[in-house]
């Protein structure tokens, strides 16, 4: 946000639309229904065109331009389903219950994962969402059952969960800061069973995280790998990132996202203090493009001709407006901020027109760059991340 902009904001803070430059521009709350409509207009698409597909969940664009899917095992799967849930709760229509319900069943099996740290984005999104609009006690036996075999990739000496199993010639114990993500999860499991070893477990994972994976300006590593005898790293770098000391744009999307939920559900001042350093960083960064769209790593080489992330700006913008109703001096920045990147989420560079797109709401993602995966194409959790920012926006102004 320029200089300008924001003491525009912070003059006139009830209406971000108020300060534009031109009187004729979008107000946001029309941007937001705008989002919302053409969401829940592919999400009922894609929904009805897998709905007979057993099993079957939305990934991605494969590179021959069709749909792909994924089984409950990929780490996508309860991306589709949550947003489902979070359209339903924007409109309660008997549809949207209905698949929602029925894509969240296709998860079930996940609560015996106990080879992926993903287990928490797979059933929290899902199941979580479901049980906070429904209130089924029958998802609390399926996420209990998965918060216990997420907890199982848990190492008391070294303090955190672990992330990945392969790779074992180079990591010792390598744990992503997309691992932060599924913390929640663990806290909902703590408070749901009043057992705190599920809160303890996520605390030592977040202070461990905060201690190792932060470099002086507050950017992130992407992998650490702890020594399984000293539980100190042994390795820093990036897996996803351009190079291993660049700050790999959804990366620091997680870390954002991850503090400013560990502040929201402990009260802890240090998680805060860390959501606010991380989310300086984001919005002053010389290499933020002025959409506010990040491109894929900060310090890609080909810049500005950089591929984007929408994604990222989606999960950005989440964490955003999450950390905007824990601090009152800034709150209102980062809410301006926000609503910046939802407004060009939801321009016609980034919203795909209804019917296209293979039936994803986003486009302009990127996966994994340097291992040419999902480069450049709609992903389930930019579309889940940019409805979550869209609800979370609609009640902040809904409330003011």
């Amino acid at each position: 946000m320029n200089k300008t902009s924001l003491l525009c904001f912070l003059a006139v803070p009830m209406l971000f639309s108020q300060c534009d430059n031109s009187p004729k521009q979008e107000s946001i709350s029309s941007v937001i229904e705008r989002g919302l409509a053409v969401s829940t207009e592919q999400a009922l698409l894609m929904a009805r065109e897998l709905g007979d597909q057993e099993g079957r969940l939305p990934k991605t664009t494969a590179k021959d331009g069709t749909l792909e899917t994924s089984d409950y095992s990929w780490w996508c799967s309860g991306f589709f389903p949550g947003e489902l849930w979070y359209l339903y709760e924007n409109n309660p229509s008997p549809e949207l219950k209905k698949y929602a319900e029925m894509y969240t069943s296709r998860l079930e099996d996940v609560k015996h994962i106990t080879y992926s740290h993903d287990v928490g984005f797979m059933l929290y999104c899902s199941y979580g969402n479901g049980y906070r609009l429904t209130q089924n006690p029958d998802y609390v036996d399926v996420m209990v059952t998965g918060a216990n075999s997420l907890i199982t990739r848990y190492n008391t000496q070294v303090g955190l969960i672990r992330s990945w199993d392969f790779n074992k010639d180079k990591w010792q114990y390598p744990v992503i800061i997309d691992n932060m993500m599924n913390l929640e999860f663990l806290v909902w499991a703590s408070r749901i069973t009043n057992d705190p070893e599920y809160l303890n477990i996520a605390l030592s994972h977040a202070d461990k995280t905060k201690e190792h994976h932060f470099r002086s300006d507050y950017s992130c590593y992407h992998v650490v790998s702890y020594d399984t005898i000293t539980a100190e790293p042994h390795i820093k770098q990036t897996h996803q990132g351009f190079a291993d000391e660049s700050a790999w744009t959804r990366g620091q999307a997680w870390a954002l996202y991850g503090y400013a939920m560990m502040a929201r559900e402990t009260g802890k001042k240090e998680y805060l203090d860390l959501a606010k350093n991380i989310a300086a960083y984001l919005m002053n960064h010389p290499a933020m493009p002025e959409d506010k769209v990040p491109y894929w790593d900060f310090d890609a080489p080909d810049i500005p001709h950089a591929k984007r992330d929408a994604s990222a700006a989606a999960i950005i913008a989440s964490a955003l407006l999450d950390l905007s109703l824990q601090d009152k001096e800034l709150g209102k920045t980062y809410q301006a901020y926000a609503a910046d990147q939802i407004r060009s989420l939801t321009s016609p560079a980034y919203l795909a027109e209804p019917g296209t797109n293979n039936y994803f709401a986003l486009m302009h993602s990127t996966g994994h760059l340097p291992g040419n995966s999902e480069v450049d194409v709609p992903l389930s959790y930019a579309d889940y991340y940019y409805v979550e920012a869209l609800m979370r926006l609609k009640n902040i102004l809904g409330n003011s």
